[in-house]
């Protein structure tokens, strides 16, 4: 069994960074699953409904993903500190405190679903699908968010398998009742959206089961006392997570706007395609910075200065060769891809398959800088982290996508994330370079 104390080879680092990976991707392929049924089984315009309305419930569901990445980084430092009892309160702390924000935020979500979705430029039949879809999930949002959360807290707890396994049992859940309620049932947009109500109820409820007994994972619920420091603490090592979430979702409207006066619902669609592929790309390079962050975290707070360089080192190789990777599967999958989800309009699949050959250049760069936040928010310097996410996923994208359609149109649009990506990558390699001394990596 590898323990977080261990030093890590390649093989010990990709063996316990890989169950992380596989459930970041098992989530956004069983994300993806929605839309395939839904463009497929019920119609182009209900697919860009999905696509339009779902930025908004991701900001809303990513606070999970805040409180997972910044209280899996103080948890394993505390852990590293040998403060085992603390870590387990803070850990309860961590998921009591979610789970009422969660709550909180469904119910503000049914308040501000229709006017924003209007104020997006949605009317007629996509203003109402995309409310219909939104007002069905947000009922399981605060399972959502835990979710999220769990999937960064398994790793720390020495359990990731367990994590991922649990993911498994989420995504089935949801392509199954997919089939069944869109496919054979026929329920159209609502079946989707309540499949994937489902499947979030199964995958938050079910580590809420597992750490309230006796385990064997480094972690379990106990009693605590409200530590508003630590909660604080919590909070900022994740903005960055927050942070990328949110500006991601805010920009894919600004996308959407932008599309519509380009390109209409077609290009809305098209856009979906690519986001959905990009989702399970960038799993690989979310789920490895995630399954990393508690080694990195614990061996920071152990002082071990020689195993966080060789982590850091070893860590931007595996990444260069997963960016690689992925450029290349985006160029040579474009067209399948394209064709599984738009095949049945030409004109949309020529758009989207066009799009997918410039938007796939960005894979080259994203892991980078996805790994250079990730690495801060480990080493509890939130602000770095959220610097890198904030410029990355919102001021450099805003400005490119702003202006560079002014020049190429709808090309502008899909050249945008390049541009930012190159962009974010420059302001990464000169955070680590700047503050290599001060974390001695």
């Amino acid at each position: 069994m590898i323990q977080l104390s261990d030093h890590f080879d390649y093989k010990r680092l990709l063996r316990y960074t890989f169950p992380s990976v596989i459930m970041l991707i098992f989530t956004s392929v069983y994300g993806v699953v929605d839309g395939f049924f839904v463009s497929n089984f019920v119609g182009k315009t209900p697919f860009a409904a999905v696509n339009f309305i779902m930025p908004l419930l991701m900001i809303l569901g990513c606070v999970g993903f805040m409180f997972g990445t910044g209280g899996s980084a103080l948890i394993a430092k505390t852990l590293g500190e040998g403060k085992c009892e603390k870590a387990n309160e803070l850990f309860t702390m961590t998921v009591c405190v979610s789970a009422l924000c969660g709550l909180a935020l469904a119910v503000s979500g049914f308040a501000l679903l229709r006017p924003i979705a209007m104020l997006m430029g949605a009317e007629r039949q996509l203003l109402e699908d995309s409310i219909l879809y939104g007002r069905i999930i947000l009922p399981a949002l605060p399972f959502f968010i835990l979710q999220y959360e769990f999937q960064c807290l398994f790793a720390t707890a020495g359990k990731p398998k367990l994590g991922l396994g649990i993911t498994v049992a989420a995504g089935v859940t949801n392509m199954v009742l997919d089939a069944l309620f869109v496919a054979a049932f026929s329920w159209g947009l609502a079946g989707a959206a309540a499949a994937t109500a489902f499947s979030q109820l199964v995958g938050g409820v079910i580590p809420l089961l597992y750490f309230a007994h006796k385990n064997g994972s480094l972690l379990r619920f106990t009693r605590y006392k409200f530590d508003g420091g630590a909660l604080r603490k919590t909070c900022t090592n994740g903005a960055s997570e927050l942070m990328s979430n949110i500006s991601m979702s805010v920009v894919s409207m600004l996308y959407n706007l932008q599309l519509m006066k380009y390109a209409g619902a077609d290009g809305i669609a098209a856009y979906g395609v690519l986001m959905y592929v990009s989702m399970i790309f960038q799993a690989v390079f979310i789920g490895y910075s995630v399954g990393a962050a508690p080694v990195i975290g614990y061996h920071y707070g152990a002082q071990n200065h020689e195993e966080l360089k060789s982590l850091l080192r070893k860590s931007l190789i595996l990444i260069g060769i997963f960016s690689v990777s992925m450029f290349a599967a985006g160029e040579a999958l474009g067209r399948p891809l394209s064709l599984l989800f738009v095949g049945y309009d030409a004109g949309l699949l020529d758009m989207t398959v066009h799009a997918f050959v410039i938007f796939s250049f960005s894979f080259l760069l994203s892991g980078l800088t996805i790994l250079g936040s990730s690495f801060f928010t480990a080493l509890s310097d939130g602000l770095t982290s959220a610097m890198i996410a904030f410029l990355r996923t919102l001021v450099f994208q805003i400005a490119a996508v702003c202006i560079l359609p002014i020049f190429w149109e709808l090309d502008g649009i899909w050249f945008s994330i390049i541009v930012a990506e190159v962009l974010a990558a420059l302001v990464t390699v000169l955070f680590l370079w700047g503050k290599r001394k001060k974390y001695r990596y």
